[in-house]
């Protein structure tokens, strides 16, 4: 039987339901991750469901653009985001989600600082290989 998770953001505006066996978390080392400090627990898409405040939901892109950061707009917490190595799966973010204990859970580190940066300018500080976007 799979395990069911409900989530919410903090203000509880952003309401969803993960529908999946969780068997590990994962940090990654990107700028943006290194700045929230993300714990996540990967979930294949057909996993997640919103069940409200869809419309509360923003959305934050850079770089490649083919990841998808959503947080809630009154309280501001990171929910979860589309990746961009597995765009068919979601990073959740471990601590929305009610009465999940993520000490239980091993915590596997990934590789996002090597990741090729798109675009003209990207920042300084942001690790990893550049690459232009505008490529013929």
């Amino acid at each position: 039987m799979v395990s069911t998770h409900a989530g919410s953001c903090h203000c509880g505006a952003v309401r969803f339901t993960v529908t999946y066996d969780l068997v590990e978390l994962t940090t990654c080392d990107c700028s943006l991750c290194v700045k929230r400090h993300a714990l996540m627990a990967k979930v294949p898409e057909a996993a997640l469901r919103i069940d409200a405040g869809e419309d509360c939901l923003a959305v934050y892109e850079w770089n490649s653009r083919r990841a998808k950061h959503h947080f809630c707009t009154r309280c501001g917490i990171y929910v979860f985001h589309r990746k961009r190595a597995a765009p068919d799966h979601y990073g959740v973010n471990i601590f929305c989600l009610d009465g999940c204990d993520a000490a239980s859970l091993p915590v596997r580190a990934t590789e996002g600082a090597g990741m090729t940066l798109v675009g003209d300018r990207p920042r300084q500080e942001w690790p990893g290989p550049r690459f232009s976007a505008q490529v013929a």
